[in-house]
């Protein structure tokens, strides 16, 4: 694995700056990536054998993609936006999965790691980066069952939605009545339609 600074040099370059969630991200990264067991994430052998979930859409989740090499595009990164600070690592060969937590007493010890910094940003940032994995984050190891059709590969499936006419993918359709609906007919979307 490279080394903490090369991380942070490329989760910076990658996200536009350098941040304390970017920190926190190369860290969480590297804690969870070690606790299920997987070395190199970029190698030919790990690229295809690890799934991460990832609970916020903010600065971490880039650092995460950065280190791990995981994408939401190759179905290896997914995202779980639940506001919250936090990673599942899923070792795919030997079915492990550990849950990584930042935690929030994490903000307050920042001015003891990086007293000399300006600002509490730069001093969670720099302190982040030599702050003890047990003061930053809480690692629980936990199950994620996942599906057939949530694993990385060709789409399993393709069926045309009966009311809008778009085509959903990998078992993602809704039955109703019958009917075959995609999630934001059935369910309501996250859009809505103009009228002409």
């Amino acid at each position: 694995m490279k080394s903490l600074q090369e991380h942070l040099a490329e989760a910076a370059a990658f996200h536009g700056e350098s941040c304390p969630g970017q920190t926190l991200g190369v860290r969480m990264a590297r804690a969870g990536l070690r606790a299920v067991g997987i070395d190199d994430p970029l190698s030919d052998r790990w690229r295809k054998q690890i799934i991460v979930f990832v609970e916020i859409d903010r600065c971490a989740a880039d650092a995460i993609m950065v280190v791990t090499g995981c994408r939401v595009g190759k179905r290896t990164m997914k995202l779980k936006d639940y506001g919250i600070m936090a990673a599942t690592f899923v070792n795919l060969e030997s079915g492990r999965a550990v849950r990584v937590v930042a935690r929030e007493e994490a903000r307050e010890l920042a001015l003891s790691y990086a007293p000399g910094a300006s600002g509490k940003y730069e001093q969670q940032r720099q302190a982040y980066a030599v702050m003890p994995e047990e003061d930053l984050f809480e690692l629980e190891e936990v199950e994620v069952l996942l599906e057939p059709e949530d694993m990385p590969g060709p789409p399993l499936s393709r069926v045309k939605c009966d009311r809008c006419g778009n085509y959903v993918q990998d078992r993602r359709e809704v039955n109703d009545s019958g009917a075959v609906l995609c999630r934001s007919c059935a369910e309501g979307g996250y859009f809505r339609r103009k009228r002409a």
